[in-house]
This record gives C-alpha cells, structure tokens and sequence, in this order.
C-alpha cells in the first residue's frame, strides 16, 4: 500500500509539471514530453523528478529566447516596449489558445 505521505509527494510533483507546462506555455514555449518521471515515481524516492523530456529544434530555440529576455530583462514581463518578436509571439499564443495553430 502507499503511504499518504507518498501519494502527496506524487501529487506535488504532478501540480509542479503542470504549472511549468503552463507556465512555459504562456510564454509560447511547449514541451511535449513534460511529465513526472514514472521510474522516479515507482523507486519510492524522496521526491519524483520531472522529466522536461526531447524537443525540436524550434521548440529548444524559442525556449533559449525566452530565456535571454528573462536573463536581460529585456522581455515584455521587464516592461521594455515590446520588439516584433515579442508581438508576434503574444500573437501566436493567442491563436494556439484559440486552438487555430496545429
């Protein structure tokens, strides 16, 4: 049986991924493969770990750019105004939100 301090742990981990996944996505970022690490969680471990699992290209390019920004402060969260880049980025979120971008 497992224990309730287990099941919470496991239950922490899942919201933590959940919350980076969100997180990412809303600055444009999606990692496919973002899960709990089921061998972590099957090992009894302190605490699972997050697998951000393998990415594109793309994907690995647009999270290196955001990064920068955050790192620079130059990003539109820094109150900078915003360059082409950041619009459109803004613009392709709200159309992945609205489900019109594959």
């Amino acid at each position: 049986m497992v224990s309730a301090a287990r099941m919470d742990r496991v239950r922490a981990s899942e919201e933590g991924a959940a919350r980076l996944r969100a997180e990412l996505a809303e600055v444009g970022v999606v990692l496919p493969s973002l899960r709990v690490d089921p061998l972590t969680v099957a090992s009894g471990g302190s605490y699972p770990l997050v697998d951000l699992g393998r990415c594109n290209l793309d994907t690995a390019l647009r999270l290196t750019a955001v990064l920068y920004e955050a790192r620079r402060g130059t990003g539109p969260a820094a109150g900078a105004e915003a360059s082409p880049g950041d619009v459109l980025r803004a613009r392709v979120r709200e159309l992945n939100r609205e489900g019109r971008l594959p």
